[in-house]
């Protein structure tokens, strides 16, 4: 197999035979002529079911993920809900990582639950807990974000497939914040990889989408066949833009893990700063999990305020290059407040973060002006 960067520029994407094109063509189209009544050429037939463009993005994504199948959508959530209503029934139940994503946390709680589909938060650095979570019959996913967010939790992929197999259940990795550059769940027994392709894949803060990544073929088609039916998938343009991006992921993602450790090892001498949690350091609880499994430590810090929930909010207000604002894994570096921002659809839920953290989205800017910015932000 060649090299991941040699792939992500590549895979899927050969010169156009028409033209000689390098870059594959951008397809805005609804629909396909037929060559007489199911004469598909290429077996094309209205954008919803197949796109080309679409198409280069899915094959290009398993390469990079090393999986059987992949399928792109208008979001991450909408991979998720098409995940979760192909693999679960009324009566069924998912295993939900303690500090998952906000929105995963809603999409479950409160989309799904009330169609019968129930969950159980655990800590899934606790095996035990996770062995006893999925005893029960009904139990069909075990959801693990690695890096989570916000809290940087790294959980061992290895062992929870082990797990997940032993109890015949499906383990779903959130691979978003590692990106495949740095990690690569399915070689390590998971079965579903899911990301937001807004994130580091996308990385220029330009396109929404989504993505899942299957190790056997058989789930890849009834996915697919979700995906059609359901219809949540991303436009052509979309596809493009992360087709774009994904030839400078390794580039980026080397910049982005170097900023944000160098910054992290800074916050952890600043005064103000009563805890870093980045999982590049020494220090962080899972460091030895991350440095098994990962190639890189990310672009995503967070830390706690000795000052409190007042402080970290002054420290989101008065920070400057880093622009005050959602999402992450864009070239340009952003500060949110969890709490009250991305994850206030879990406050009072055994899901919600501190109020005292603050996360940071590092970009690829020169380090010393965002620890400049961070001095003064801090002071």
């Amino acid at each position: 197999m060649t090299g991941f960067n040699t792939r992500a520029i590549h895979a899927g994407q050969d010169p156009d035979p028409a033209t000689g094109a390098v870059i594959p063509p951008l397809h805005l189209t609804t629909t396909y002529k037929q060559d007489g009544v199911g004469g598909l050429r290429g077996g094309y037939e209205y954008s919803r079911s197949a796109n080309p463009t679409r198409d280069t993005l899915q094959t290009a994504l398993a390469s990079l993920e090393q999986g059987a199948r992949g399928m792109t959508f208008a979001s991450g959530l909408a991979a998720e809900d098409t995940l979760l209503r192909t693999v679960c029934r009324p009566g069924d139940s998912v295993v939900l990582g303690g500090d998952a994503y906000g929105g995963t946390y809603r999409l479950i709680s409160r989309v799904l639950e009330p169609w019968g589909v129930t969950h159980s938060p655990v800590d899934l650095n606790d095996l035990d807990a996770v062995r006893a979570a999925v005893a029960p019959e009904n139990v069909r996913v075990i959801w693990c974000e690695t890096p989570s967010n916000p809290l940087l939790n790294v959980s061992d992929i290895a062992v929870l497939a082990e797990i997940a197999q032993a109890s015949g259940t499906l383990l779903v990795v959130d691979n978003t914040f590692a990106s495949p550059y740095l990690q690569q769940p399915l070689t390590l027994g998971a079965d579903v990889v899911v990301h937001s392709t807004t994130k580091y894949l996308g990385g220029h803060s330009d396109v929404v989408g989504g993505a899942l990544v299957v190790a056997d073929a058989d789930l890849g088609e009834r996915l697919a066949y979700h995906q059609n039916a359901m219809g949540a998938v991303n436009g052509p343009f979309d596809a493009w833009l992360v087709l774009r991006s994904l030839k400078t992921l390794g580039v980026r993602m080397d910049r982005h893990s170097a900023n944000a450790g160098r910054i992290a090892e800074w916050l952890l001498a600043h005064p103000a700063v009563g805890d870093v949690l980045y999982p590049g350091l020494p220090q962080h609880r899972n460091h030895d999990i991350a440095a098994k499994q990962m190639s890189g430590f990310g672009g995503m810090v967070s830390f706690r305020l000795k000052g409190g929930e007042e402080a970290a909010l002054r420290v989101c207000e008065r920070a400057s290059l880093f622009t005050l604002a959602e999402s992450l894994g864009g070239v340009e570096s952003l500060i949110e407040h969890p709490h009250r921002m991305t994850h206030a659809s879990a406050a009072g839920s055994p899901l919600e973060v501190p109020a005292d953290l603050v996360r940071l989205s590092v970009g690829i800017e020169d380090v010393d002006d965002l620890l400049a910015d961070l001095d003064q932000a801090l002071a």
